[in-house]
């Protein structure tokens, strides 16, 4: 249910928005909405502690909500029903013909579903950007086997059977260590938010089921991409 304020620029005003806001964080929950700005503007300044302590505390968490979104320095501008407020600058407004009462005034609407699934979709546009923005860094590395009798198949299998997000297995060859032994060098890509060469080798490739065949892991080379 819809709830009206009015004459928030009266003592009136300001205690009724005072009892409202006992035991709340903002207008319409714990976090901030159109409703908090709404009310806001129809605020002139911040209300006095000492006379109205929930509605002070609330003005102020507003304010800091809004800074960052309004950088510049503002100078101070009241809107008066009377004579020249005090201390405004010597500018002359043209006045508009008011449609009804500013405490009432519907700055923004409410907002549709069109325009909610709209800000849905930019929020996960931004999310993938940033994970397309992640650094990729290109990894050699030597697998070594037990011994000449290891399966060097079986071995190159079980590599490749690890699958986690952010790596990519690529190009592989079998290279003569001594004694008729190979090892497996391999390439592979990495997301380097997502993926540590150690923590790899650690957790993945010198444990089970790849330990049967896998005696150590080497980094040959590590670059950026």
């Amino acid at each position: 249910m819809a709830v009206t304020f009015s004459d928030l620029h009266t003592e009136a005003g300001l205690k009724a928005l005072d009892e409202f806001l006992a035991g709340k964080t903002y207008v319409s929950g714990d976090q901030l909405t159109k409703d908090d700005v709404k009310v806001y503007a129809a605020v002139l300044k911040q209300p006095s502690a000492d006379l109205y302590p929930n509605a002070s505390q609330w003005y102020q968490s507003v304010s800091s909500k809004l800074a960052p979104s309004f950088p510049g320095k503002a100078v101070g501008v009241r809107i008066g029903q009377g004579a020249a407020a005090e201390a405004a600058p010597a500018v002359v407004a043209k006045e508009a013909p008011a449609a009804e009462d500013d405490d009432d005034l519907d700055l923004f609407g409410d907002e549709t579903e069109e325009e909610k699934k709209a800000a849905e979709q930019r929020e996960a546009a931004k999310a993938s950007t940033k994970k397309k923005e992640s650094g990729k860094s290109s990894v050699l590395m030597d697998i070594k086997p037990w011994d000449d009798e290891t399966d060097m198949k079986k071995l190159e299998e079980e590599v490749r059977k690890v699958e986690k997000p952010g790596l990519l297995w690529g190009a592989s060859k079998l290279v003569p260590v001594g004694y008729g032994i190979k090892k497996l060098q391999i390439m592979l890509t990495i997301v380097d938010d997502l993926v540590s060469v150690d923590d790899l080798i650690e957790d993945q490739l010198t444990v089970e089921p790849c330990s049967e065949y896998v005696q150590s892991c080497d980094i040959v080379a590590f670059n950026k991409i």
